[in-house]
C-alpha cells in the first residue's frame, strides 16, 4: 500500500488516543495499520505532500511531517509541495521537490542554466529581498541555537551587485569518459565537474577565460586532469581582476608550455600576468609548491581604500569588492574611536592592518602564512607605515601575549576575522581576558561565530571539555554587544559575512 500524501501532528494524536482508548480491540489496530497511518515511520522513496515552516543552515526549505524535518533544497518558506524523501537518518530526513503546489510569491526564476547542478548557488530561486531576510535570520538563530545568545541583529547590508559581482575566479578543469575536456565547478559535496561556458555571479570576463582555456588546450593538445587515475595535464584555471588587470595562474599536473595560453588571454582580457603552478599532489589542494612566472611580473599593484597593495594568484582578497570596501569602512569607524591600538588577529596580506594602523594610534597584525606576511610588509614599506604598522608572523594562540605586553596599559580594540574554522579556544579566552576597550568580531561563517562569540562573551562555558550554554551570563560577562549586522558578501549563495561589536562592560 502506498503511503498517503498526509502528514502532521493531528494524525499522531488520532493515533495515540486511539491506542490509548481501545487498546484491545483489534480493529483498530487494522486501521493503525491501514491507510491512513501507513508507513508512519518515514523511509527512501516515500512522498509527501507539506507545506514549508522555515529554513535550514545551507538555505534548504523545512517541511515538517509527522514531527520529522525533511529538509528540501531550492524550495521556500510557505511553499506547498509533494516531496520525495531520498533518505532519512539522525531524527531527520532530506527530500527533492518532486512537484510545487503553491510557489511563494517570492520565488522568481533563476539566471543561471545550471542552477540546482552547479555547487556554487543555493538561492537563485529567491528574490534578493527574501535572501537578505534569511541572511539576516539565519545569524539570529544560529546564535541563539548554539550560544544560547538572543541579540537583535540588524538587516544584512546589501550591496549593489546581486550577479556579476565576484573578482575572483577558480575553475577545476577535468575531463569524461570520453577524454573530452571539462571546465566548470563541482556538484554539490562531490567533485564530479558540472561544465559551464560562462558564470552569473562571476564577473563578465568569465565566459571569455573558459573559451582561452579550451583554445589552448586544444591547441597544445592537453588534456583535463582525471582525479582517480591521477593522469592528464590540466588541473585548474585561476584568476583575479585586480583594477582592470589580470593576475591569471595555470594549474597543471606537469610542466606543460603556458606561453600561448598568455597570447590568447592576452588579447582577450587585455594587461594579464600569467603564472603556472605546478601540482603534483593527489590532494585537493588548489596549488602545489612550484610557481613559474609566464608573463608579466606574477603580481600588479593596485590600491583600494587608499591603500596601495601587491596582489598575486594566492593573495587574500574579499571576492565582492563593494560590499568589502562598506564593511571595511565600518570596521575602520569603530576601530578608530578614541585613538586606540588596533590588535588585527588572524590578518592575511595585511590590508586591513593597513587601513586600521592609519586610522588608530598604530597596528598589530598576527598571520600564520608566511607569504601572506611577507605581502604585508610589502604592503607597510608601499604605505610608509614603518613607524606605525607591525606584522608578526606565527600562530594568534602563541603571539597574543606578546602583543598585550608590548600594549600594556593602552586602550586596545582587537578585531578578528578568522578562516571559517573560527578562532582556538584558547584565543577566544585570551580576548574574553584582554581588557580591550573593544572587540570586532567578523566571520563568513554563522556557525563558529555563534560558538566563538558564547565563549568570549561567557555564554558558552566550558565544562570539563565540553561547551555548555550559561544563560545567567550577562550579569558576569566583560563585554556586551553594541550590535551585529551581517553583509551580503556572496549574492545567491547560502554564506554570509557578518561583523559583531562587543563593548567593555
Amino acid at each position: 500500500m502506498p503511503r498517503p500524501q498526509v502528514c502532521g501532528r493531528g494524525i499522531n494524536y488520532i493515533k495515540n488516543k486511539l491506542t490509548r482508548q481501545y487498546a484491545a480491540t483489534n480493529w483498530v489496530f487494522l486501521l493503525l495499520q491501514g491507510a491512513i497511518f501507513y508507513g508512519d515511520d518515514m523511509k527512501k522513496n516515500d512522498v509527501i505532500t507539506s507545506t514549508a515552516s522555515g529554513y535550514g543552515t545551507e538555505g534548504e526549505a523545512v517541511f515538517v511531517c509527522d514531527g520529522t524535518p525533511v529538509f528540501v533544497p531550492f524550495c521556500m518558506e510557505g511553499e506547498r509541495a509533494e516531496i520525495k524523501i531520498l533518505s532519512v537518518k539522525g531524527g531527520a530526513a532530506y527530500g527533492k521537490c518532486e512537484k510545487l503546489l503553491s510557489p511563494s510569491p517570492e520565488r522568481v526564476l533563476p539566471q543561471c542554466p545550471v542552477f540546482t547542478k552547479c555547487g556554487g548557488c543555493q538561492l537563485q530561486h529567491m528574490n534578493y529581498a527574501a535572501q537578505t531576510a534569511f541572511k539576516t535570520s539565519l545569524v539570529k538563530n544560529t546564535l541563539r541555537k548554539i550560544a544560547g545568545i538572543e541579540a537583535e541583529v540588524l538587516p544584512a547590508y546589501a550591496g549593489e551587485k546581486t550577479y556579476r559581482y565576484r573578482n575572483k575566479l577558480v575553475l577545476p578543469v577535468g575531463r569524461d569518459g570520453e577524454g573530452n575536456t571539462l571546465i566548470g565547478f563541482y556538484a554539490p559535496r562531490s567533485h564530479r565537474i558540472v561544465p559551464v561556458s560562462d558564470c552569473s555571479i562571476q564577473s563578465p570576463w568569465c565566459a571569455k577565460v573558459i573559451a582561452a582555456v579550451k583554445e589552448y588546450m586544444s591547441l597544445c593538445k592537453l588534456s583535463g586532469y582525471d582525479e582517480a587515475s591521477g593522469r592528464g595535464d590540466i588541473r585548474r584555471i585561476a584568476v583575479r581582476e585586480v583594477g582592470g588587470k589580470f593576475v591569471v595562474a595555470l594549474v597543471a599536473a606537469k610542466s606543460v608550455n603556458a606561453a600561448p595560453l598568455a597570447d590568447i588571454l592576452q588579447k582577450e582580457l587585455g594587461e594579464i600576468t600569467l603564472l603556472l603552478n605546478i601540482n603534483k599532489s593527489t590532494g585537493n589542494a588548489v596549488f602545489g609548491e612550484e610557481w613559474r612566472v609566464v608573463r608579466g611580473d606574477g603580481f600588479f599593484e593596485s590600491e583600494d581604500m587608499g591603500v596601495k597593495f601587491r596582489a598575486g594568484a594566492n593573495t587574500f582578497l574579499q571576492v565582492n569588492d563593494g560590499v568589502r570596501t562598506e564593511l571595511y569602512g565600518e570596521i575602520v569607524k569603530e576601530a578608530a574611536d578614541g585613538g586606540a591600538v588596533a590588535i588585527d588577529l588572524y590578518s592575511g596580506g595585511g590590508m586591513l592592518t593597513a587601513l586600521l594602523a592609519r586610522a588608530c594610534k598604530r597596528a598589530y597584525g598576527i598571520e600564520i602564512v608566511k607569504e601572506a606576511s611577507i605581502c604585508a610588509d610589502e604592503l607597510k614599506q608601499l604605505n610608509g607605515l614603518s613607524d606605525k604598522m607591525f606584522n608578526i608572523c606565527g600562530r594568534v594562540e602563541d603571539e597574543l601575549a606578546g602583543v598585550f605586553a608590548r600594549t600594556e596599559g593602552e586602550r586596545r580594540v582587537i578585531v578578528c576575522d578568522p578562516p571559517r574554522k573560527g578562532m582556538e579556544r584558547s584565543v577566544c579566552e585570551a580576548v574574553k581576558g584582554s581588557g580591550a576597550d573593544k572587540v570586532i568580531l567578523v566571520s563568513c561563517n554563522a556557525a563558529t561565530l555563534a560558538r566563538d562569540l558564547g565563549i568570549i562573551l561567557g555564554a558558552l562555558k566550558d565544562e570539563g571539555g565540553v561547551l555548555k550554554k550559561n544563560p545567567d551570563y550577562a550579569s558576569t560577562s566583560a563585554y556586551k554587544i553594541d550590535y551585529i549586522r551581517p553583509y551580503d558578501m556572496f549574492p545567491q549563495t547560502k554564506h554570509v559575512e557578518t561583523m559583531v561589536v562587543l563593548r567593555r562592560n
